[in-house]
């Protein structure tokens, strides 16, 4: 009896669809007058988009706005933290005496 593979959920096959738009998009662009298309369509296609990303930009910017302050603090708290000009410093140093090796060799 085969076994039977479990329907795809909706998330996986809009994964999918992504990954092959993406995977075959630069042979699309090399087929010839792939330009004159794709000019046709965004003017075609453009209004739309601009009215629709004009009808969620007030709800984002306000969500922006309000998660700001909290991803600012949180940043802020995990710089203090982080020793990053010493690792900074550290690796310089020793790019230096790989350089200075291998110059006397």
């Amino acid at each position: 009896m085969p076994v039977r593979l479990p329907r795809a959920r909706s998330t996986e096959v809009a994964t999918f669809g992504l990954a092959g738009v993406a995977g075959f998009a630069p042979f699309y662009f090399m087929l010839p007058g792939a330009e004159e298309r794709l000019a046709t369509q965004t003017a075609r296609w453009a209004p739309r988009w601009e009215r629709n990303i004009s009808y969620f930009a007030p709800p984002a910017q306000r969500i922006a706005q309000r998660v700001e302050p909290r991803v600012e603090k949180t940043v802020k708290k995990i710089d203090s933290r982080l020793p990053l000009e010493k690792v900074a410093k550290n690796v310089d140093r020793r790019i230096k005496l790989s350089i200075d090796k291998m110059s006397k060799q």
